[in-house]
């Protein structure tokens, strides 16, 4: 293993491996920390309680799904479906929701679970890249739900709208079930033999397959959370707006989710997830867009700055792994 530093000059240079592996480990809070200072300094009312409030709200669903993205990630995969599924329990909750809030969100659940089912054994067990498996659920999925509910649908359902906006000693419940899910997650991944076996297959697939791991059950049990979280997450998202929209609701957050899983560290060649990175590369992704739109700037400037992040990190990400 080469050395991380040398004598030149009779001084300690700092050699470039060094660097990546620093911007890789902890640029994404660097970052989350120099935007607060921003915010802090030159936006006015930045640390109203409200204003914190609105920004983790609105973050919720992109770290839920950004949670089983990383996990895909981690064995070399992608779930570009998660929007279509959340867009596809939005669907499923109001059609249910006359035997109750509780098994209307249980079958939404189930469905997104099915879902991930579905991808999961189309990359597992026929062998589709997961790129194109996941994106035939896209376009199908979504139709689904366009055809189950065509249009926005309203709801007073009394237990889905205190799912929504009911909070415990100021915090949203929503953003509590993100809190509780990322320390599931962190457990799972950090804790139990599961996790490793995920780590260990991104890793190496073939090597995982020869000591005997269970590769596809594995891989199909990924998909499947990645689905269970996106259709929660989709669940989540109806009981704050109060209403049910499959046509937009989920657009794109896919590509929010890659984007939070890349920036926190995850390389897309698998083998390593970062979970508490990746809750922090949803939240500087949330905050830089509330900041350009705090000063008045056009949304496409927060694109243009996403898609530099972005390629920074994996740049960064590329440069650690060739070392």
């Amino acid at each position: 293993m080469a050395e991380l530093t040398s004598r030149q000059g009779g001084r300690v240079a700092v050699r470039k491996p060094q660097v990546y592996a620093w911007v890789q480990d902890y640029g994404v809070y660097a970052a989350v920390l120099a935007l607060l200072l921003f915010n802090v300094l030159f936006t006015p009312h930045f640390l109203d309680a409200s204003n914190f409030r609105t920004q983790l709200v609105q973050v919720t669903p992109i770290v839920i799904v950004s949670l089983g993205m990383a996990l895909v990630i981690g064995t070399q995969g992608i779930d570009l479906s998660v929007g279509s599924v959340m867009a596809l329990a939005a669907a499923l909750t109001v059609l249910y929701l006359g035997y109750g809030w509780l098994p209307a969100l249980i079958v939404a659940v189930i469905g997104g679970a099915v879902v991930g089912a579905a991808g999961g054994a189309l990359v597992a067990y026929v062998g589709v890249q997961p790129i194109v498996a996941t994106l035939a659920l896209l376009v199908g999925v979504r139709g689904l739900a366009n055809v189950l509910v065509p249009q926005l649908v309203e709801f007073r359902n009394p237990g889905l709208i205190a799912l929504g906006s009911s909070s415990v000693a100021g915090i949203p419940v929503i953003v509590l079930i993100a809190a509780a899910l990322t320390v599931i997650v962190l457990f799972v991944v950090r804790r139990t033999t599961f996790g490793r076996q995920v780590v260990a297959i991104g890793g190496n697939r073939s090597a995982s397959e020869l000591s005997g791991l269970p590769v596809k059950r594995v891989l199909l049990t990924v998909y499947v959370i990645s689905g269970l979280l996106a259709a929660l997450a989709g669940v989540l998202a109806t009981a704050r707006l109060q209403a049910s929209d499959p046509t937009s609701l989920g657009l794109f957050i896919e590509l929010s989710a890659i984007t939070a899983v890349v920036v926190g560290g995850t390389p897309l060649t698998g083998g390593r997830i970062r979970v508490l990175s990746t809750v922090m590369g949803a939240l500087l992704m949330q905050l830089l867009a509330a900041t350009l739109i705090k000063h008045n700037l056009p949304q496409s400037w927060t694109q243009m700055v996403q898609a530099v992040i972005i390629l920074a990190a994996v740049y960064a990400t590329r440069k650690r792994g060739t070392r």
